[in-house]
């Protein structure tokens, strides 16, 4: 079963809307703080921090959708490779790329992309990435 929906936001708890208008001021830089901007809204903090990685607003009349995932990746060579190669067999489009030194023969890895084209699910390519060989910890960190 797909890990993510698009769902008509009348269904969802109020604090939904609330979390993503809270981090929406904080993006465009109209408060400078999370305590700022959760008290314009009217949650809590904890409110803002269990939902603000979760839910996101779809782009409507825009072509290219972008996400970022990170990446634990063995410092082996061949392995961003695969991933890499993962990703273009499910049409998805890079964008950047940023790699740190590897610490303990493990480097972090953010990866963003354009998903617009891509074939099947992100999450069928998440999947695909955790079986992928020398590969831990991928995380979805955000869909534009």
């Amino acid at each position: 079963m797909d890990k993510y929906y698009i769902v008509d936001r009348s269904i969802l708890p109020d604090v939904v809307a609330k979390v993503i208008e809270a981090r929406t001021l904080i993006e465009n830089g109209q408060v400078r703080q999370v305590s700022e901007a959760v008290k314009k809204v009217g949650i809590s903090r904890g409110t803002y921090y269990k939902y603000k990685d979760y839910v996101f607003l779809p782009d409507s009349g825009i072509s290219q959708r972008k996400a970022v995932l990170s990446l634990m990746l063995n410092d082996k060579r061949g392995i961003l490779s695969e991933v890499l190669n993962t990703m273009s067999e499910a049409n998805a489009s890079i964008i950047t790329i940023n790699q740190n030194i590897p610490i303990h023969d493990w480097a972090s890895v953010v990866v963003s992309f354009d998903i617009s084209n891509l074939s099947g699910s992100l999450d069928e390519l998440v999947t695909a990435l955790k079986q992928s060989h020398g590969v831990t910890d991928v995380n979805l960190i955000s869909v534009e």
